[in-house]
Protein backbone atom coordinates (compact mmCIF):
# COMPACT_ATOMS: atom_id res chain seq x y z
CA UNK A 1 0.00 0.00 0.00
CA UNK A 2 1.28 3.24 -0.87
CA UNK A 3 -1.30 5.31 1.27
CA UNK A 4 -1.89 6.25 4.67
CA UNK A 5 -5.07 7.53 6.55
CA UNK A 6 -4.51 11.29 7.34
CA UNK A 7 -7.01 13.22 9.46
CA UNK A 8 -8.60 15.67 7.40
CA UNK A 9 -9.99 18.98 7.87
CA UNK A 10 -13.33 20.27 6.95
CA UNK A 11 -13.34 21.16 3.50
CA UNK A 12 -13.12 20.63 0.04
CA UNK A 13 -9.71 18.86 -1.24
CA UNK A 14 -9.93 18.60 -5.35
CA UNK A 15 -7.64 15.42 -6.28
CA UNK A 16 -5.79 15.77 -9.61
CA UNK A 17 -5.71 12.01 -11.40
CA UNK A 18 -3.39 10.61 -13.76
CA UNK A 19 -4.00 11.39 -17.95
CA UNK A 20 -2.80 8.14 -18.76
CA UNK A 21 -0.30 6.06 -16.28
CA UNK A 22 -1.76 5.40 -13.41
CA UNK A 23 1.04 5.64 -11.22
CA UNK A 24 1.53 9.21 -12.01
CA UNK A 25 -0.35 9.54 -8.90
CA UNK A 26 0.78 11.53 -5.75
CA UNK A 27 1.18 10.00 -2.47
CA UNK A 28 -0.74 12.43 -1.05
CA UNK A 29 -3.25 12.57 -3.63
CA UNK A 30 -4.22 8.72 -2.21
CA UNK A 31 -3.42 9.81 0.92
CA UNK A 32 -6.79 12.07 0.85
CA UNK A 33 -8.83 9.44 -1.20
CA UNK A 34 -8.32 7.00 1.57
CA UNK A 35 -9.26 9.55 4.18
CA UNK A 36 -11.86 11.74 2.81
CA UNK A 37 -15.39 11.63 4.89
CA UNK A 38 -17.14 12.03 0.95
CA UNK A 39 -15.77 11.61 -2.31
CA UNK A 40 -16.77 12.52 -5.54
CA UNK A 41 -15.83 12.34 -9.19
CA UNK A 42 -16.67 13.69 -12.63
CA UNK A 43 -16.05 9.75 -13.82
CA UNK A 44 -16.87 7.68 -10.51
CA UNK A 45 -16.13 4.33 -12.87
CA UNK A 46 -12.43 6.07 -13.44
CA UNK A 47 -12.24 6.76 -9.65
CA UNK A 48 -13.27 3.41 -8.22
CA UNK A 49 -10.87 1.90 -10.92
CA UNK A 50 -7.52 3.95 -9.64
CA UNK A 51 -8.46 3.52 -6.23
CA UNK A 52 -8.48 -0.44 -7.21
CA UNK A 53 -5.30 -0.06 -8.53
CA UNK A 54 -3.84 1.26 -5.85
CA UNK A 55 -5.19 -0.41 -3.03
CA UNK A 56 -7.50 2.30 -1.62
CA UNK A 57 -10.56 1.21 0.11
CA UNK A 58 -13.85 3.14 -0.44
CA UNK A 59 -14.39 1.29 3.17
CA UNK A 60 -18.14 1.69 3.00
CA UNK A 61 -17.86 5.49 1.37
CA UNK A 62 -20.13 5.73 -2.25
CA UNK A 63 -18.68 7.89 -4.98
CA UNK A 64 -21.05 11.21 -5.74
CA UNK A 65 -20.92 11.31 -9.59
CA UNK A 66 -20.33 15.41 -10.38
CA UNK A 67 -20.36 16.85 -13.86
CA UNK A 68 -22.42 19.07 -15.98
CA UNK A 69 -25.36 17.02 -15.79
CA UNK A 70 -25.56 16.69 -11.99
CA UNK A 71 -23.83 19.27 -11.05
CA UNK A 72 -26.22 21.80 -9.07
CA UNK A 73 -28.19 18.63 -6.96
CA UNK A 74 -24.50 17.09 -6.45
CA UNK A 75 -22.89 20.43 -5.58
CA UNK A 76 -26.11 21.21 -2.47
CA UNK A 77 -25.12 17.64 -1.56
CA UNK A 78 -21.03 18.28 -1.32
CA UNK A 79 -21.13 21.67 0.25
CA UNK A 80 -24.01 20.09 2.79
CA UNK A 81 -21.61 17.58 3.85
CA UNK A 82 -18.67 20.14 4.23
CA UNK A 83 -21.40 22.28 6.39
CA UNK A 84 -21.28 19.40 8.67
CA UNK A 85 -17.66 19.38 9.47
CA UNK A 86 -16.65 16.88 6.70
CA UNK A 87 -13.83 16.85 4.27
CA UNK A 88 -15.02 16.08 0.27
CA UNK A 89 -12.52 15.01 -2.39
CA UNK A 90 -13.80 15.93 -5.27
CA UNK A 91 -11.22 13.95 -8.73
CA UNK A 92 -11.53 15.18 -12.43
CA UNK A 93 -11.55 12.34 -14.50
CA UNK A 94 -8.17 12.52 -16.20
CA UNK A 95 -5.64 15.81 -15.08
CA UNK A 96 -5.76 18.63 -12.53
CA UNK A 97 -9.68 19.88 -11.77
CA UNK A 98 -11.07 22.68 -13.27
CA UNK A 99 -8.73 22.33 -16.12
CA UNK A 100 -11.49 21.57 -18.68
CA UNK A 101 -13.40 19.95 -16.08
CA UNK A 102 -16.71 20.92 -14.25
CA UNK A 103 -15.68 21.45 -10.79
CA UNK A 104 -15.29 25.05 -11.22
CA UNK A 105 -18.71 25.87 -9.86
CA UNK A 106 -18.15 23.61 -7.01
CA UNK A 107 -15.05 25.41 -6.12
CA UNK A 108 -16.15 29.09 -6.42
CA UNK A 109 -19.52 28.05 -4.16
CA UNK A 110 -17.42 26.29 -1.56
CA UNK A 111 -14.73 29.23 -1.28
CA UNK A 112 -17.67 31.88 -1.50
CA UNK A 113 -19.29 29.85 1.65
CA UNK A 114 -16.47 30.13 3.37
CA UNK A 115 -15.13 26.51 3.17
CA UNK A 116 -11.67 25.64 2.81
CA UNK A 117 -10.72 24.90 -0.60
CA UNK A 118 -7.30 22.96 -1.43
CA UNK A 119 -5.60 20.75 -4.08
CA UNK A 120 -3.33 17.69 -4.40
CA UNK A 121 -1.70 19.24 -7.28
CA UNK A 122 -0.54 16.53 -10.06
CA UNK A 123 -0.92 15.53 -13.55
CA UNK A 124 -1.81 17.89 -16.42
CA UNK A 125 -1.94 17.08 -20.05
CA UNK A 126 -1.52 20.73 -20.74
CA UNK A 127 2.01 21.25 -18.83
CA UNK A 128 3.07 17.98 -20.16
CA UNK A 129 2.29 18.95 -24.01
CA UNK A 130 3.78 21.78 -23.15
CA UNK A 131 7.02 20.18 -21.59
CA UNK A 132 7.23 18.14 -24.84
CA UNK A 133 6.47 20.25 -27.66
CA UNK A 134 9.21 22.50 -28.12
CA UNK A 135 7.48 25.41 -28.73
CA UNK A 136 8.41 28.51 -26.24
CA UNK A 137 6.94 28.39 -22.66
CA UNK A 138 7.82 31.40 -21.36
CA UNK A 139 4.10 32.82 -21.47
CA UNK A 140 1.39 30.57 -22.85
CA UNK A 141 -2.56 30.20 -23.13
CA UNK A 142 -4.66 27.61 -22.10
CA UNK A 143 -7.74 27.68 -24.71
CA UNK A 144 -9.72 24.89 -23.68
CA UNK A 145 -11.60 23.07 -27.10
CA UNK A 146 -12.89 25.24 -29.92
CA UNK A 147 -16.39 25.23 -30.63
CA UNK A 148 -17.68 22.59 -33.09
CA UNK A 149 -19.11 24.43 -36.14
CA UNK A 150 -16.77 26.01 -38.31
CA UNK A 151 -17.63 29.40 -38.39
CA UNK A 152 -17.89 29.71 -34.55
CA UNK A 153 -14.15 27.92 -34.55
CA UNK A 154 -12.89 30.60 -37.08
CA UNK A 155 -14.37 33.76 -34.95
CA UNK A 156 -12.59 32.34 -31.77
CA UNK A 157 -9.25 31.86 -33.53
CA UNK A 158 -9.44 35.46 -34.47
CA UNK A 159 -9.66 36.48 -30.91
CA UNK A 160 -6.72 34.83 -30.39
CA UNK A 161 -4.54 35.30 -33.15
CA UNK A 162 -3.02 38.19 -31.39
CA UNK A 163 -2.36 36.48 -28.06
CA UNK A 164 1.77 37.24 -27.44
CA UNK A 165 2.16 33.74 -25.94
CA UNK A 166 2.37 29.81 -26.85
CA UNK A 167 -1.55 28.55 -27.52
CA UNK A 168 -2.43 25.43 -25.95
CA UNK A 169 -5.84 22.91 -26.94
CA UNK A 170 -7.52 20.30 -26.19
CA UNK A 171 -9.19 18.49 -29.23
CA UNK A 172 -11.34 15.45 -29.91
CA UNK A 173 -9.74 13.25 -33.19
CA UNK A 174 -12.62 13.53 -34.67
CA UNK A 175 -12.59 17.16 -34.87
CA UNK A 176 -8.78 17.58 -35.06
CA UNK A 177 -8.01 17.63 -39.17
CA UNK A 178 -10.90 20.32 -39.03
CA UNK A 179 -9.57 22.29 -36.61
CA UNK A 180 -5.60 22.20 -37.92
CA UNK A 181 -6.78 23.31 -41.08
CA UNK A 182 -8.90 26.11 -39.82
CA UNK A 183 -6.01 27.57 -37.66
CA UNK A 184 -3.47 27.01 -40.60
CA UNK A 185 -5.85 29.24 -42.35
CA UNK A 186 -6.92 31.65 -39.54
CA UNK A 187 -2.50 31.84 -37.81
CA UNK A 188 -0.68 31.42 -40.53
CA UNK A 189 1.43 28.49 -41.30
CA UNK A 190 3.07 28.86 -37.93
CA UNK A 191 5.29 26.09 -36.25
CA UNK A 192 2.94 23.43 -33.94
CA UNK A 193 2.74 20.32 -32.05
CA UNK A 194 0.11 17.92 -32.22
CA UNK A 195 0.98 15.44 -28.37
CA UNK A 196 -1.48 12.43 -28.40
CA UNK A 197 -1.55 9.97 -25.73
CA UNK A 198 0.75 11.13 -23.31
CA UNK A 199 2.34 9.13 -20.89
CA UNK A 200 0.36 6.14 -22.40
CA UNK A 201 1.62 3.21 -24.22
CA UNK A 202 1.59 4.86 -28.05
CA UNK A 203 2.30 8.48 -26.68
CA UNK A 204 3.42 10.50 -30.12
CA UNK A 205 4.23 13.88 -30.66
CA UNK A 206 4.24 15.85 -33.63
CA UNK A 207 6.27 18.81 -34.33
CA UNK A 208 5.61 20.30 -37.77
CA UNK A 209 3.96 23.83 -39.25
CA UNK A 210 0.31 23.91 -39.08
CA UNK A 211 0.02 23.51 -42.76
CA UNK A 212 2.36 20.20 -42.53
CA UNK A 213 0.54 19.03 -39.69
CA UNK A 214 -3.05 19.60 -41.37
CA UNK A 215 -2.08 17.92 -45.02
CA UNK A 216 -0.24 14.89 -42.39
CA UNK A 217 -4.08 14.64 -40.57
CA UNK A 218 -5.81 14.25 -43.81
CA UNK A 219 -3.59 11.56 -45.14
CA UNK A 220 -3.33 9.62 -41.42
CA UNK A 221 -6.14 10.27 -39.14
CA UNK A 222 -5.41 9.63 -35.37
CA UNK A 223 -6.80 8.52 -32.17
CA UNK A 224 -6.94 9.06 -28.86
CA UNK A 225 -6.68 12.04 -26.14
CA UNK A 226 -5.36 15.51 -28.05
CA UNK A 227 -3.74 18.60 -27.46
CA UNK A 228 -2.69 21.22 -29.93
CA UNK A 229 0.11 23.39 -29.12
CA UNK A 230 0.49 26.29 -31.80
CA UNK A 231 3.55 29.44 -31.78
CA UNK A 232 2.95 32.45 -30.77
CA UNK A 233 2.60 35.31 -34.17
CA UNK A 234 6.17 36.25 -35.31
CA UNK A 235 6.62 40.04 -35.47
CA UNK A 236 7.47 41.35 -38.07
CA UNK A 237 9.83 44.24 -38.63
CA UNK A 238 8.88 46.91 -40.68
CA UNK A 239 11.10 49.89 -41.67
CA UNK A 240 10.25 53.69 -40.97
CA UNK A 241 10.22 54.06 -44.58
CA UNK A 242 7.74 51.45 -45.46
CA UNK A 243 5.72 53.16 -42.53
CA UNK A 244 5.88 56.29 -44.10
CA UNK A 245 5.27 55.16 -47.33
CA UNK A 246 2.13 53.41 -46.00
CA UNK A 247 0.94 56.19 -44.31
CA UNK A 248 1.10 58.69 -47.18
CA UNK A 249 -1.28 56.32 -49.26
CA UNK A 250 -3.60 55.71 -46.40
CA UNK A 251 -4.01 60.00 -45.85
CA UNK A 252 -5.16 60.49 -48.86
CA UNK A 253 -8.64 60.59 -48.62
CA UNK A 254 -8.55 59.24 -44.90
CA UNK A 255 -8.48 61.41 -41.83
CA UNK A 256 -5.60 61.34 -39.69
CA UNK A 257 -6.82 59.02 -37.19
CA UNK A 258 -8.15 56.81 -39.68
CA UNK A 259 -5.58 55.97 -41.24
CA UNK A 260 -3.51 55.47 -38.67
CA UNK A 261 -5.78 52.33 -37.65
CA UNK A 262 -5.64 51.35 -41.51
CA UNK A 263 -1.72 51.11 -41.23
CA UNK A 264 -1.52 50.10 -37.56
CA UNK A 265 -3.79 46.88 -38.42
CA UNK A 266 -1.89 46.11 -41.86
CA UNK A 267 1.54 45.72 -39.89
CA UNK A 268 -0.19 44.38 -36.44
CA UNK A 269 1.50 47.91 -34.54
CA UNK A 270 0.35 50.01 -31.29
CA UNK A 271 -2.04 52.41 -33.23
CA UNK A 272 -0.69 54.75 -30.82
CA UNK A 273 2.44 55.03 -31.91
CA UNK A 274 1.22 54.97 -35.71
CA UNK A 275 -0.98 57.83 -34.98
CA UNK A 276 1.84 60.06 -33.47
CA UNK A 277 3.71 59.31 -36.75
CA UNK A 278 0.82 60.14 -38.44
CA UNK A 279 0.10 63.11 -37.27
CA UNK A 280 4.22 64.41 -37.50
CA UNK A 281 3.24 63.57 -41.00
CA UNK A 282 0.32 65.63 -41.46
CA UNK A 283 1.69 68.51 -39.80
CA UNK A 284 5.10 68.42 -42.03
CA UNK A 285 2.95 68.38 -45.14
Amino acid sequence: MNHQNVILSPGLYFVATPIGTARDITLRALDVLASADVLAAEDTRSLRKLMEIHGVPLGGRRIIAYHDHSGTGARAKLLEAIGEGKSVAYASEAGMPLIADPGFDLSRAAAEAGHTVTCAPGASAAATALTLAGLPTDAFFFAGFLPNASGARLKRLEELREIPGTLIFYESPKRVAASVADMAAVLGDRPAALCRELTKKFEEVRRAPLTELAAGLEETPVKGEIVLLVDRAQEVEVSEGDLESDLQAALQGNSVKDAAGIVAEMHGLPRRKVYQMALKMAKDS
